[in-house]
């Protein structure tokens, strides 16, 4: 699911494990890491295949060690065998048509209930509603993969655009820290939530009208996929699973579902941000963006199926 994080032990422990000294040797050997034990490891060259959780994703671990963290050699020698499968959604659980969090519910053909859900939400979190201002969700694990220093560094111009901003979630506390000193000095524009809630996490995909999700790196990402189901614009970088489920808009034919940008910098992130604070003022092109958003499928159907075929040309 995550590279970053791989079962990593010192090789003095590895006998505890009653496993024969042919996992340790060398680098034939499964569980060997650079003189550590690595589960991860271990389990990639063993396996009869390999599966992330998005396409994009399994091409980037092979790529270098930004992605692979020391991995992608061993990734690259099972290629054939790995597999990329994006995550699916239950959207008995996520759909704005029934979520049970909402104050108002809405769907594709009737949106008069996510104004209403923007309006409360506003009101709870001590911010003016303002209608023709965009409001931008945040919902994250604060932490530098998600590219909260992007916002921080570049959240005075984020916050001179005309929007606002809700952002939920824990993490560094460098990161909370500087949120907070922003909800100071911007009091009517951001509202920061320092917790997990998920009542409202389901509340701030409803009630905003834009998603931003600025990953360092991103296996699959759930949220940006949240956000199209509830018309909720993302704008994200393009990496892993954010990269395989959300389509550039493209100004010329009105196409796509969100807004995509390539370098990892606050400037690209903040020019990306501005092209939806753009288009939101035309009303028009922003709800035919919202619904094709809506249209979406990445349910667990889908992806399920997919493993199936898996399994089954394993046991074929």
């Amino acid at each position: 699911h995550n590279l970053g994080y791989q079962g990593l032990f010192d090789g003095d422990r590895f006998p505890r494990l009653g496993l024969p000294e042919s996992m340790m040797t060398g680098m034939t050997g499964a569980m060997e890491f650079y003189k550590r034990s690595n589960f991860l490891k271990a389990g990639i060259v063993l396996a009869d295949k390999v599966t992330t959780v998005s396409e994009q994703y399994a091409r980037e671990i092979q790529s270098g060690e930004e992605f692979g963290f020391g991995l992608e050699g061993v990734l690259t020698n099972r290629a054939g065998d790995l597999h990329g499968i994006v995550n699916g959604v239950d959207y008995a659980v996520w759909a704005p048509s029934r979520d049970k969090h909402l104050p108002y519910r809405y769907n594709l053909s009737n949106l008069s209930g996510k104004r209403m859900t923007k309006v409360e939400l506003l009101g709870k979190a001590g911010l003016p509603v303002r209608d023709k201002v965009p409001l931008v969700g945040i919902i994250t694990r604060m932490a530098s993969q998600k590219g909260m220093d992007l916002i921080i560094d570049g959240a005075d111009e984020l916050l001179s655009m005309n929007l606002q901003m809700i952002a939920l979630g824990t993490g560094d506390k460098e990161y909370q820290d500087a949120l907070k000193v922003l909800e100071a000095k911007y009091p009517d524009q951001l509202k920061v939530y320092l917790a997990f809630d998920d009542a409202l996490a389901h509340r701030i995909e409803a009630g905003s009208d834009i998603f931003l999700m600025p990953s360092r790196y991103e296996p699959c990402g759930l949220n940006q996929m949240y956000s199209l189901k509830y018309g909720t614009v993302p704008v994200v970088r393009r990496v892993g699973g954010l990269a395989d489920t959300v389509v550039d808009y493209d100004p010329t034919t009105g196409e796509g579902t969100g807004f995509v940008f390539d370098e990892y910098t606050s400037e690209a992130m903040l020019a990306a941000v501005r092209r939806a604070v753009t288009l939101y003022a035309r009303r028009q092109k922003w709800v035919k963006l919202m619904k094709a958003g809506m249209r979406q499928d990445y349910s667990w159907t889908r992806s399920a199926g997919k493993y199936v075929k898996l399994y089954e040309s394993i046991v074929s």
